[in-house]
């Protein structure tokens, strides 16, 4: 059988009473564009928290034969959980998004058309609209702006935002490390070195109610830190 068009990782990390909806919603407009699809649903979890993501996501995918569980003992944070569900997605295009509903579901559609008619190596979002606080919306501008100072020519603004679309072709050139929060990042930085094709559409990011935010203060700190450890070895390797 041939690959799918599609494969669509879902990023459902103490998702447990929010994920089956938007399985739902994302089947659903899976179906309505008629693409040869797969899901690869990623529960991994940390043992001793009482997590139900793991049953939950594994109920979801014996339902589908298109939908692929990855549940796992966590030995990182979503850098690591993204990692696993791309390396279990067999898809030509290669997705991913969160499941805590903050990005919607259809956005992925959307994205997939814009690489598609654009013929891109890497499509994604940026967040015209953000409902998550003023805090969080500051952070992320200040991110930003340090991230094109330190890696100009990128043609993208949001670089944290998702989904993220990789044809295949890239996404096996990249070798991602990171197994923190800095993979959205990274993936942007190795975008610029390969000099990708990359192209970018608004969307609107809703608040989450179902659960704290995992993005801590040290989580800034460690991006930071991050951002200049590249540019440093950016810079060593020119050199």
């Amino acid at each position: 059988m041939d690959a799918p068009e599609i494969s669509v990782i879902v990023l459902a990390y103490r998702s447990a009473g929010t994920i089956a909806s938007f399985v739902d919603s994302l089947v659903d407009s899976l179906e309505k564009e008629k693409l040869h699809w797969e899901i690869v649903l990623v529960g991994n979890y940390f043992e001793g928290i009482g997590d139900k993501t793991p049953e939950v996501v594994k109920e979801i995918a014996a339902k589908d034969s298109r939908i692929v569980s990855v549940v796992e003992v966590k030995k990182g944070m979503m850098g690591w959980d993204m990692k696993t569900g791309l390396q279990a997605a067999t898809g030509k295009a290669l997705a991913v998004i969160d499941g805590d509903g903050q990005m919607p579901s259809g956005d992925v559609i959307r994205v997939y058309q814009l690489m598609k008619r654009d013929n891109l190596d890497i499509a994604k979002t940026y967040r015209a609209k953000r409902n998550d606080g003023s805090y969080r919306r500051l952070i992320s501008v200040v991110y930003n702006v340090l991230f094109k100072i330190l890696f100009p020519g990128v043609n993208a603004w949001d670089m944290n935002s998702k989904p993220k679309i990789m044809k295949r072709e890239f996404y096996e050139k990249t070798r991602l490390e990171s197994n923190g929060w800095f993979i959205d990042a990274e993936i942007m930085i190795l975008a610029r070195r390969l000099k990708a094709k990359i192209g970018e559409i608004e969307t609107v990011f809703h608040s989450m109610d179902s659960r704290p935010s995992f993005v801590k203060p040290l989580s800034i700190i460690e991006f930071l830190g991050n951002l200049i450890s590249y540019r440093i070895k950016e810079f060593l390797a020119k050199n």
